[in-house]
């Protein structure tokens, strides 16, 4: 990507307003419900997004400054997922002033430091613009996870216009 410094960053500041909007204006029960067993709900991609930006974005960006290798983050057995009880919008407060803090680290990057390289536990050598366009798909990713999970009750709501969502629906485990 040519423009990855201004597309990462657009990505990266728009995930929280929108995490703020879907918080505050759904009810608790859409947002705390999976889209289907065994799979998460956006409370828990939410929860998700904020352990990233506590123990993995942040700290490699430092590391590769740094010139300093990185461990793998497994969210299953290091992530707080599964441990939240807090409401869907003090987690989007939450989230938007970690997001700040990052987005002042990203900001001070400079094009010469994106090849510089580090040696990531599980993938080898990677770069810090693998970094970045990962941190913004990763953001994207389970936005659009979120969101999925949100739509399964107004999926089932929609009586025949079922069938206009068949590429959204949840597959039951």
């Amino acid at each position: 990507m040519e423009n990855l410094f201004p597309a990462a960053h657009a990505v990266l500041a728009s995930t929280p307003p929108r995490w703020d909007q879907l918080a505050r204006h759904l009810p608790a029960d859409v947002f705390s419900r999976p889209a289907a067993p065994g799979q998460w709900s956006a409370l828990n991609c939410l929860q998700h997004l904020i352990d990233a930006e506590r123990f993995v974005f942040p700290l490699r960006v430092r590391a590769f400054l740094a010139g300093r290798d990185f461990d793998a983050f497994d969210p299953d057995s290091q992530g707080t997922v599964s441990q939240t009880s807090r409401l869907a919008i003090e987690l989007a407060a939450e989230f938007a002033t970690l997001r700040a803090s990052s987005l002042t680290l990203f900001d001070s990057l400079k094009p010469a430091d994106l090849p510089r390289q580090a040696i990531h536990a599980e993938l080898g050598p990677v770069t810090l613009s693998h970094l970045l366009h990962e941190w913004a798909g990763h953001d994207l990713m389970h936005t659009v996870q979120a969101e999925r999970a949100l739509m399964q009750p107004f999926i089932e709501g929609c009586g025949p216009w079922q069938s206009y969502f068949a590429d959204h629906v949840a597959q039951h485990a």
